[in-house]
């Protein structure tokens, strides 16, 4: 069988718009952030690494900080952050990893593909180690200044209207006034995945994951993201994570059965299917098409027919039915069932 195309825009904003509006509710400590991006000119011909390393605030680290750069496991350069950025003229194109260290803060590294001559930017965060007399939990964060806040919450608001372009404008000025913050990374990606730009989300959503590693919703769209661009393997994680720290979210459970479908993990999408589905109370009955696929990969060929057939009775009226009555129709014609 062949998976059904979703409707991806729709599901994405409806189940992820209330819970960015939770998201940017909870207490946070005060910090403004303001834009210090920089432009994206390559020095001559050659490629480029640009690093910023940037705090939890999401802003630059005062603090100094040693950039290492490292090709094959060796390393090939090393460069002392000022003002939190770094930059390497590369030698040659490949994979590179980059690791940054610096006093009070716990190291990290990041991992990027430079495969022809451009500039590569890479945002690296690091998280401050706890003093003496500092509990060990995950800190705060900070809070929106005003202006970037209001922004935000117009932008929230135009989304739950399904006006995408007005959205974009308020969560791009969001971003501009507060370019690190992981509320507006986590609404920035909810906005890319309703405009279909999976590899913005992505990208958006990873440094909010970066920013806080232990938001389930974060970890769910993120892994949303990957799915929806087809990078199976790559979601699952995030996925199963996101349902280890919040179970019962449906969207989060189709979403992995369908990566565990195309990875041909058949059990573990039968399960994560039939769980969406009944966590769903029938909000997305073309969950039943997943739970079909998955039943007849383990060849429970019969239980299968009597999900499709279940479907055409129910909801025969929808753009799904002439797929189910064609996979109905396969299984006849090959054999399966009676």
């Amino acid at each position: 069988m062949r998976f059904a195309k979703q409707r991806g825009p729709q599901r994405i904003v409806r189940f992820l718009v209330p819970l960015a509006v939770c998201l940017i509710l909870l207490p946070l400590r005060t910090r403004c952030q303001d834009s210090g991006a920089e432009g994206t000119l390559l020095r001559g011909d050659k490629a480029e690494i640009s690093v910023t390393v940037r705090d939890n605030s999401g802003e630059p680290i005062s603090a100094p900080a040693t950039v290492k750069l490292f090709k094959e496991g060796m390393p090939t350069d090393q460069k002392e952050a000022a003002r939190g950025r770094a930059f390497f003229i590369l030698r040659s194109l490949g994979d590179y990893t980059v690791i940054v260290s610096a006093t009070g803060y716990k190291s990290a590294q990041k991992d990027v593909s430079v495969p022809v001559a451009v500039k590569a930017e890479l945002d690296i965060y690091l998280q401050r180690e706890p003093s003496s007399n500092e509990s060990a939990g995950v800190p705060g964060k900070p809070l929106l200044a005003p202006k970037a806040k209001e922004a935000l919450d117009k932008g929230l608001q135009a989304l739950s209207d399904n006006k995408p372009k007005e959205a974009e404008k308020f969560v791009d000025e969001a971003a501009k006034l507060a370019p690190g913050h992981p509320d507006v990374l986590f609404v920035q990606g909810v906005l890319y995945l309703s405009l279909r730009n999976w590899r913005q989300a992505q990208g958006v959503l990873e440094k909010a994951v970066q920013m806080d590693p232990g938001n389930a919703r974060v970890l769910s769209a993120l892994g949303m993201a990957l799915t929806d661009q087809g990078k199976y393997e790559e979601a699952i994680p995030p996925l199963e994570k996101s349902l280890q720290m919040e179970p019962g979210r449906w969207e989060t459970h189709w979403a992995l059965g369908k990566s565990y479908y195309y990875r041909q993990q058949y059990d573990q999408a039968l399960r994560a299917s039939q769980q969406a589905l009944s966590e769903s109370n029938g909000r997305a009955p073309q969950i039943e098409l997943l739970v079909a696929q998955s039943l007849t990969a383990v060849g429970r060929y019969e239980d299968a027919a009597q999900a499709l057939r279940d479907f055409l009775k129910s909801h025969g009226d929808r753009p799904e039915a002439a797929t189910a009555r064609r996979w109905l129709d396969g299984l006849v014609k090959n054999g399966k069932i009676r």
